[in-house]
């Protein structure tokens, strides 16, 4: 059996958030095989394909409660991690197709979200966050998917591909690797930050898990007393809230961006 079917003509649609981009699949009828990661691949293809930081399939609910499913795949082909801004961008696919009205409540890989929509502005539920990695060097923890994080000056002169690539691919992190982060501070509560993503092995414009690690970080570090963080990214302006607890762990924790359909298309495959 062929993993596809052959000349299967697909709609998709192109949602992007903060930059960070995304193919977006209705697939309540699984027409797309997620075992197929060439035609993953394919599509998120910049020159052969549709163009992506990664795809994501809306699927039916497997928990009772919620209201859809979200498959999310990196830009390789290979089923991710958990997105944060790939999650957001869902939510308001959710909202055209008419699944939801401006709430949601959704699993992922890393488990059960909720979120918000109004006027274009995600809010998106991130997983509590403890057991976190700080010296003096850099910061690692999970929000999703993994993050080591490195605070320094003058990030915009710096080549994060081959910084980042470094890093993913060091015995530290093994075979999984990492993403990675280089974060400036630009005041008391706000901070600019450059991330090279695992997955997509180059920097992105924008990433939604790292802005939420480097927020966390940042009150970890004791470099800001705010719970509400403003992030720049190469791709816009993004904002995470939190609670801090007694035992350094992190709870109520919230992604907040906006989210945009770019486009409509069909493609032959």
């Amino acid at each position: 059996m062929p993993l596809f079917q052959q000349n299967m003509k697909l709609t998709f649609y192109k949602y992007q958030g903060t930059g960070n981009d995304f193919v977006m699949i209705d697939n309540r009828d699984l027409k797309l095989s997620k075992n197929n990661t060439k035609l993953i691949e394919k599509l998120c293809d910049r020159r052969f394909g549709i163009g992506a930081d990664g795809l994501i399939c809306l699927e039916h609910p497997e928990n009772a409660g919620e209201d859809f499913k979200m498959v999310y795949f990196n830009s390789d082909g290979n089923e991710s991690s958990m997105c944060g801004n790939g999650g957001r961008c869902l939510v308001a696919f959710a909202k055209f197709l008419g699944v939801i009205q401006n709430s949601a409540s959704f699993s992922a890989i890393d488990g059960h979200h909720e979120a918000h929509i109004q006027d274009g502005i995600v809010s998106l539920k991130m997983q509590n966050v403890a057991g976190i990695t700080a010296n003096d060097e850099f910061v690692f923890l999970d929000t999703g998917s993994p993050h080591h994080i490195l605070f320094a000056e003058n990030i915009g002169g710096m080549d994060v591909k081959k910084e980042g690539s470094e890093i993913r691919y060091s015995e530290r992190y093994g075979q999984a690797g990492t993403n990675v982060n280089f974060v400036e501070a630009l005041g008391e509560n706000r901070f600019a930050v450059r991330t090279y993503e695992r997955g997509v092995e180059d920097e992105t414009l924008s990433c939604g898990t790292g802005v939420t690690a480097v927020a966390i970080a940042a009150s970890k570090k004791g470099l800001t007393t705010s719970d509400h963080i403003q992030l720049k990214v190469e791709g816009g302006e993004l904002e995470v809230k939190f609670r801090r607890n007694e035992d350094g762990s992190y709870e109520d924790v919230w992604l907040i961006g906006p989210a945009e359909q770019v486009f409509k298309g069909e493609i032959v495959c």
